[in-house]
């Protein structure tokens, strides 16, 4: 489906050019570590575009963020135990913690190889036109029937910004150019990382794909905050309309913790942790 990427410019994008650490005291009297990014633009951002393979086309308000936690510990994203065969070889695996490691591993009694468990990255759009953002209907599992950005998983021999825009055109069929990262978020509890990209739309010709029941373009009054599919695209969206609002759309870094025992379709069960900014 994806036909070519053309690059339209190169920017050396923005510069880490300080990095503090701070820690303040809350009424309570607990601790709160914060980080915080200078960051800077040397030269013109750069422009990516997508031409796709021709395809025919066919309530209000945001709601807060939740208050971030003091602190919350790094949580395994896997069950190591669930592996019992070799990925390479097919043999069984034990389960120790190698020489030098730290961590519970799978190990093939066979060849000996490790299996190691790594997130995965999950790249799309925030696609703006007119002060509107565009939005798909899920018609897969998870979260079937609610609102989305369109995004996925990113594949092997492509850059983030590409697997957005291809992701895009597969779920609502919409040409776009990137403009520039937005937001990273980490899920390490189900070993994710979110990596979203400001774009907009080449041409309203859209539609949606095999895995969108509908795709549409939404007034920022009009966000469907009680019908989004996941925590991180309420993040992503809150984000965005608290930059609107003070007149500058920055890049976030933040990490997503999902609370103890929550239901994975409870989107607001989260804190907001390590949010850095410009």
């Amino acid at each position: 489906m994806l036909k070519a990427v053309q690059i339209l410019g190169w920017s050396s994008g923005l510069t880490i050019i300080s990095q503090r650490l701070t820690k303040t005291r809350n009424s309570s009297s607990s601790s709160t570590i914060s980080l915080k990014l200078s960051t800077f633009s040397s030269s013109p951002r750069r422009i990516l575009s997508f031409i796709p393979t021709p395809m025919s086309s066919s309530q209000s308000g945001s709601d807060p963020l939740p208050k971030s936690q003091t602190f919350v510990s790094v949580q395994s994203s896997g069950d190591v135990r669930k592996i019992k065969f070799c990925q390479w070889c097919g043999g069984p695996t034990k389960h120790e913690i190698p020489d030098g490691e730290e961590k519970l591993r799978a190990i093939c009694t066979h060849c000996g190889k490790i299996a190691y468990q790594n997130p995965k990255m999950v790249v799309g759009c925030l696609i703006v036109h007119e002060e509107k953002v565009l939005l798909c209907k899920r018609n897969i599992q998870p979260s079937h029937g609610l609102w989305t950005l369109p995004a996925g998983y990113l594949e092997v021999g492509e850059s983030a910004a590409e697997g957005a825009m291809r992701e895009t055109w597969e779920e609502a069929g919409a040409t776009v150019e990137v403009i520039s990262p937005f937001a990273q978020l980490d899920i390490p509890l189900i070993g994710q990382t979110y990596v979203i990209f400001l774009a907009r739309l080449k041409n309203l010709d859209f539609a949606p794909g095999p895995e969108s029941l509908e795709c549409r373009l939404f007034g920022l009054d009009d966000i469907p905050f009680d019908s989004l599919a996941f925590s991180s695209i309420y993040v992503t969206l809150n984000l965005y309309l608290e930059d609107l609002k003070k007149g500058k759309v920055k890049f976030h870094y933040g990490t997503i913790n999902k609370r103890p025992g929550s239901s994975p379709s409870d989107i607001r069960a989260f804190t907001l942790d390590y949010h850095l900014q410009p």
